[in-house]
């Protein structure tokens, strides 16, 4: 577990203590898991411009005086192609069934589209309290911000439309005062200290993936993942032994690289994220192997995490 240091901020006239969980959701790179990572105050959810690149769900932790509120990462709901896209797909409902609001993230800088729709129609019947955040807009002029809300308000009855910048921080503060509003009143839910109950190994992997994905061709994205193998601990280092697994061999070239520049790349970046999150030195030993159609295979992906 993480260490995090509670957000101060004011406490609500009405002396009530909330505690609740709450997820994004929305069509594939609306800007969830950064948003995420922008309320938690600490990256806890890989974020990349490639679209259905979260996979997992991960719960981030922001802890204030009057309230707690719990985020769950969500991959972005799609058209599935292969049993793993089905696997995501009942994950992100599954999620939908149990929180207490939903944020349905538009982002600024496209126009609304079919999927939106489709999102907007398929939480109609859930019991969650839903909320329209209208992402990035720091991308786009007022003009198109007022044409975005307008479509977006057209949608669905919100219970709220708020736009932000995770980029920013702008509106940030203010979506958390919203989703707090409709928490529902508990006791704290997590001791203060922690940021996220997700395994380090999970969000390890997490972090390799994420530096695997920068640069890659585009075919790519969905054919990796990665298991953290072994994990050694020796005075102030640890050592981390993690397996990047793709569907071909013409693949495992486009990862290795020219004689290991690649996976050298991808070892560096990985390495500088997973120190910031241990908090000490890494020894990081990557291999990268064949699963052949692995999305596609029940096996392969139990032993993935899936």
């Amino acid at each position: 577990m993480r260490k995090h240091k509670a957000v101060t901020l004011e406490r609500r006239d009405d002396g009530i203590y909330r505690a609740g969980f709450a997820c994004f959701v929305g069509r594939p790179n609306a800007g969830k898991s950064t948003l995420t990572n922008a309320i938690v105050g600490q990256k806890i959810a890989i974020t990349s411009s490639k679209p259905q690149t979260t996979r997992h769900v991960i719960r981030g932790i922001l802890h204030r005086p009057d309230a707690q509120l719990v985020l769950v990462d969500t991959p972005g709901l799609h058209r599935p192609r292969t049993l793993l896209g089905e696997r995501l797909n009942d994950l992100v409902r599954e999620v939908w069934s149990e929180v207490d609001v939903i944020g349905v993230c538009f982002p600024a800088d496209e126009p609304v589209g079919r999927g939106d729709r489709f999102i907007s129609s398929e939480i109609g019947a859930l019991k969650a309290k839903v909320i329209a955040v209208v992402t990035k807009v720091d991308l786009v002029d007022q003009q198109t911000l007022a044409q975005r809300l307008l479509a977006v308000s057209e949608l669905y009855d919100f219970a709220e439309i708020v736009p932000v910048s995770a980029v920013s921080g702008h509106q940030v503060e203010a979506l958390t005062d919203v989703m707090v509003r409709y928490m529902p009143e508990s006791p704290q839910l997590y001791p203060d200290d922690v940021l996220t109950d997700e395994p380090e190994q999970v969000l390890i992997a997490e972090l390799i993936r994420e530096s695997a994905l920068e640069g890659v061709r585009d075919e790519l994205p969905h054919s990796i993942a990665v298991l953290v193998e072994e994990m050694l601990v020796e005075g102030n280092l640890t050592r981390i032994f993690a397996d990047l697994y793709v569907e071909r061999d013409s693949q495992k070239s486009i990862v290795i690289g020219t004689r290991g520049a690649r996976l050298k790349e991808v070892g560096s970046r990985a390495r500088v994220e997973i120190e910031q999150l241990l908090g000490r030195k890494v020894y990081l030993d990557l291999h990268v192997r064949v699963a052949k159609e692995w999305q596609r295979d029940p096996r392969q992906l139990r032993k993935l995490g899936f």
